[in-house]
């Protein structure tokens, strides 16, 4: 069995998981505006590898709200 490049991982979802449930990004998608978010948009491309399992998972940035 092999995957399609643009399909998540085991991993993936297990880290983005993470991201769901971490208070910070929690934070940043129910407010959308403050020194959280401000924060959140910083660390989530660059840093953090929940938030980019996240986007993989997803399709949204950790910081955007639910659909």
């Amino acid at each position: 069995m092999t995957l399609r490049h643009n399909e998540p991982t085991a991993t993936d979802k297990a880290m983005a998981k993470v991201c769901e449930l971490c208070p910070v990004c929690l934070h940043a998608r129910y407010h959308q505006k403050g020194m959280v978010y401000d924060f959140v948009t910083k660390v989530e491309e660059d840093i953090c590898p929940f938030c980019r399992a996240y986007e993989r998972v997803h399709g949204q940035k950790a910081h955007e709200k639910r659909r």
